[in-house]
């Protein structure tokens, strides 16, 4: 006996296409099966999870607008795209699949690559976004004035240039701890380690610099010896070592402080006022004129009495080598000008030549 299928009723379809319809529309999934070729005649078969009795598509991006997606099982959508020869799709081309159900639409873009074995649109923007960071912070230069001897005492002139802003320091083999380096210019970074009796420290030790700013850091090996060739003259740099408070006027300010009015003031005034104001009135407003003279009177004596006890000092502004800035403040105006190099010492400006 043949077996013939059963069809719904029109009640019974129309019921299960409003309770679809009534449902949100949402995307739970969406993938590739990757083709070994993007070239003409290679097929993309895509797949689609999500509210079903809806109308799925897919479109990518430059080469075809929209095509459909057929409804395989109940929210399971399954299309193939076959490239052609006008087409120019590429590992990375963006995807976008939109699944509506009755007017609502849900979107959902691919995030995997067209070609199988090739990164993903996530992957390459996860890369290009690493590259970067690192670029925020990087070394361009490491280099150490070698020491004509490696025995304690001896100092190690280490100097570093790269990003900005930055903490530099440098570790030795051989060395317990770090070498701090400060920022003596803008990228520049300076430091001279002391070799102690207890360093165990050979030509061949290597120094490895570390730059960090924030949660990122760069990192360098010195590639030259420690200890300097027979007969080489140590260079002249001494000169150029950190000055932890030396720096460049930056700005002088004029600050003038108003004095505080006493009781004196505001009694002389009264006075005044008071006096003032009897000439004013007649009569009833004899008494009234006193008493607004004698108010007003007030204010104005405190207030003269604050500008005649104003006092004027001068603010410098430094700009220290290591990027901060320091405030020395004058009485007088001092004999100094923007742009001058000077030195901090007990609390004063002295030229630094």
């Amino acid at each position: 006996m043949a077996l013939v299928p059963l069809a719904l009723s029109p009640t019974v379809a129309l019921a299960q296409k409003s309770a679809y319809a009534a449902a949100a529309a949402r995307i739970d999934g969406f993938d590739v099966e990757p083709a070994h070729g993007l070239s003409a005649g290679n097929d993309l078969l895509f797949t689609l999870y999500g509210t079903p009795g809806g109308t799925a598509t897919v479109r990518i991006e430059a080469v075809v607008d929209r095509f459909p997606l057929a409804e395989v099982e109940t929210g399971v959508y399954e299309g193939t795209y076959t490239i052609s020869i006008r087409d120019r799709v590429t590992a990375t081309s963006m995807v976008t699949a939109n699944l509506r159900v009755g007017n609502q639409v849900a979107t959902e873009i691919l995030d995997e690559s067209l070609l199988a074995g090739a990164a993903s649109r996530s992957e390459v923007k996860r890369a290009a976004d690493a590259a970067a960071l690192a670029a925020l912070v990087k070394i361009d230069r490491f280099a150490v004035e070698p020491a004509a001897r490696l025995d304690p005492g001896a100092d190690l002139f280490f100097s570093l240039s790269g990003t900005p802003g930055a903490k530099a320091s440098v570790r030795i083999i051989g060395v317990k701890g770090k070498v701090s380096l400060q920022e003596v210019a803008a990228g520049v970074y300076e430091g001279t380690y002391t070799i102690k009796n207890r360093d165990r420290v050979s030509a061949n030790s290597a120094a490895t610099a570390t730059l960090r700013r924030g949660d990122r850091e760069a990192s360098a090996t010195l590639g030259e010896s420690l200890l300097a060739a027979p007969g080489r003259a140590p260079a002249a740099r001494r000169a150029a070592m950190h000055c932890a408070n030396c720096g460049v006027v930056e700005s002088i300010n004029v600050v003038e402080v108003k004095g505080e009015g006493s009781y004196l003031g505001k009694i002389a005034g009264g006075v005044v006022g008071a006096m003032i104001g009897s000439q004013i009135g007649q009569g009833r407003g004899t008494t009234a004129a006193e008493i607004a003279g004698a108010v007003g009177g007030a204010v104005a004596g405190n207030e003269i009495e604050k500008r005649v006890k104003k006092t004027t000092h001068y603010d410098v502004i430094v700009r220290l080598q290591g990027g901060g800035a320091q405030s020395i403040s004058y009485a007088t105006m001092p004999a100094l000008k923007v742009g001058d190099k000077v030195r901090v010492e007990n609390g004063t400006l002295v030229p630094n030549s």
